[in-house]
């Protein structure tokens, strides 16, 4: 007789399995593009990494195959505001006869909140054009350039799962006081910041009713803070605006990018899953 905890579980295993299939990470070099690229290893995936800063990159990738000795682990320089770079990627791959079946638009702007002390601050009144374009080209306008790259390519072949990476902020707007730590030392969340995570929604839903007769799914992951080491004061103001009364770890989204890039979420579409430990409901 069939043991059905067995059953079960080999039903689970095989529903959150990416077993021979490709996954590209934009911004894989940053804070969580490593996390994403274990979470897809974990699932038996193969990963695609992507950045901007090589460096970083290779180091990022020396760490993860500390724990994966035996993963397959591509990378490549592209720089997402740039269509030629992305294309590079896309035709390489498409020597090595490699299709990726997951997209994780990932790739940010490392959008620092500054003091208010010069024309160049975060301050709305003093944002620069050229700032604005700068932010919004790589945090917008490249996962939208990816997704039409590799989404076309998933069109072809009828199968594929592009994931946007956005922020509890794509829910609610900043809280500015939690950035200015005295009356006369003002800093502000940037208004990029809002604007894009707000726009991968956009695109989030754009996309999923695009291509859904091609198998496409398109979901949005949206995670809130995440402890970085930040300074004491900003952990108590920021964590008492949240119900679990702490920012999440580094780790704590990995599960979410499992079920979000394999069959696990087979029927979910133009959903934005918001992981932030409840601060979005107050």
């Amino acid at each position: 007789m069939e043991d059905k905890s067995e059953v079960g579980k080999e039903m689970t295993d095989k529903r959150f399995s990416l077993s021979n299939k490709y996954c590209l990470i934009t911004g894989a070099a940053g804070l969580l593009g490593p996390e994403h690229a274990q979470a897809i290893l974990e699932i038996d995936g193969n990963v695609i990494l992507t950045d901007i800063n090589m460096v970083r990159l290779k180091k990022q990738i020396k760490q993860i195959q500390l724990r994966f000795k035996d993963a397959n682990i591509i990378y490549y320089k592209m720089d997402v505001t740039k269509l030629n770079d992305i294309k590079k990627v896309f035709n390489k791959l498409k020597k090595k006869k490699i299709n990726v079946e997951v997209l994780i638009n990932n790739a940010p702007i490392d959008s620092k909140v500054k003091k208010r002390v010069s024309k160049n601050s975060n301050s709305f009144e003093n944002f620069s054009l050229r700032e604005w374009e700068k932010q919004i080209s790589v945090g917008l306008t490249g996962s939208m350039l990816c997704s039409q790259v590799f989404g076309t390519l998933m069109s072809k072949r009828k199968k594929g799962v592009i994931l946007n990476i956005a922020s509890d902020l794509s829910a609610i707007a900043p809280d500015q006081r939690l950035y200015s730590l005295t009356k006369n030392q003002k800093s502000y969340k940037p208004v990029t910041y809002s604007v894009i995570k707000h726009g991968l929604i956009g695109l989030t839903k754009y996309l999923s009713t695009y291509w859904p007769d091609k198998n496409i799914r398109c979901n949005a992951l949206s995670p809130g803070g995440i402890f970085n080491y930040q300074k004491e004061e900003f952990l108590k103001r920021v964590s008492k605006l949240i119900p679990l009364g702490r920012m999440a770890n580094v780790d704590e989204y990995k599960a979410a990018i499992q079920f979000l890039c394999s069959d696990a979420s087979s029927y979910m579409n133009g959903h934005n899953l918001i992981l932030d430990g409840g601060r979005t409901i107050w």
